[in-house]
């Protein structure tokens, strides 16, 4: 649980692998730059945790001195609305990577819930409920309950992962965390984040079904994206004129509801990105400040 908004990148940053940087040394450079959160990328695991126990309590430990809050993206080969055998070794798939998030008390494992196909949407809304809590139930049995799972809002209409289904996630499944890819619900809607208004409905959404502190502890994925009639197709640089949404009308938000998610950068320039997204947050925090006085 962040303890004020914090920003870090999706994985580790191009410049830090080119300085032959290892994995455990990512959280003391974040923190050098003044970045405070990292998201662990999982993205091609398997069944089991594919990483060893002793280099995530390392990178736990080496977070933890930094005060950088870890998260883990999760396996990208989930769907929990596809045939039986998917299903099962999706259920697989994603408690592997809660337990290497619980190896390096990583806080929330993001993953992408999985694909409408022919059935309809309650049907499809019933199945991943169903498969996230026989994997909470694994989890409870295991001993790893400090881990959260964070069904993500996802960037095409083919996708289960409107902002309504992952709030629905959040009532039904215990030990879950309200996870919103801001660049996705932009692009599942065509466009749909234009107006600081548009930012605030969609909290007021999540307010009025879930409570405050949830809310306030959100975990957030943003970048800005270009997306066709069928959704997201790429994401852009801060920098690139005629992409949303836009950040600075999301910071406003933020400071308005006094909310202190944990915001993570998905643009092609990780970190880069994640300190404008900070400064951002930052100018728009001390003008309200100044407003007050």
């Amino acid at each position: 649980m962040a303890d004020r908004p914090r920003f870090g990148p999706a994985g580790v940053p191009p410049t830090f692998r080119m300085m032959n940087a290892g994995l455990e040394d990512a959280p003391a450079l974040l923190r050098e730059e003044g970045l405070d959160a990292f998201e662990y990328e999982a993205i091609y695991w398997g069944d089991v945790p594919q990483i060893r126990r002793e280099e995530a309590e390392k990178l736990g430990s080496k977070a933890y001195e930094n005060d950088v809050l870890l998260s883990l993206h999760g396996s990208y080969f989930i769907n929990f609305n596809g045939e039986k055998q998917i299903v099962e070794a999706s259920k697989k798939r994603l408690i592997a990577c809660a337990i290497g998030a619980d190896w390096m008390k990583a806080n929330t494992v993001v993953f992408h819930p999985g694909f409408y196909g022919k059935r309809p949407l309650p049907e499809a809304h019933k199945r991943v409920v169903g498969a996230m809590k026989d994997v909470v139930a694994t989890l409870k049995s295991l001993g790893a309950t400090g881990v959260r799972l964070g069904a993500e809002t996802m960037g095409k209409p083919s996708q289960i992962g409107s902002l309504e289904e992952i709030l629905g996630f959040c009532e039904e499944v215990e030990q879950t965390q309200l996870v919103i890819d801001w660049a996705h619900l932009h692009a599942r809607d065509r466009g749909r984040f234009k107006r600081v208004e548009d930012f605030r409905e969609a909290i007021e959404q999540a307010e009025s079904r879930l409570d405050t502190e949830a809310i306030r502890n959100m975990h957030c994925h943003f970048t800005k994206i270009e997306y066709s009639e069928k959704g997201e197709r790429r994401h852009h640089t801060m920098d690139e004129i005629g992409y949303g949404p836009s950040f600075e009308m999301l910071a406003k938000v933020i400071v308005d509801f006094r909310l202190r998610p944990v915001l993570i950068c998905e643009s092609p320039l990780l970190d880069i990105d994640a300190l404008k997204m900070r400064d951002i947050f930052r100018k728009e925090l001390k003008g309200s400040l100044h407003a007050v006085r």
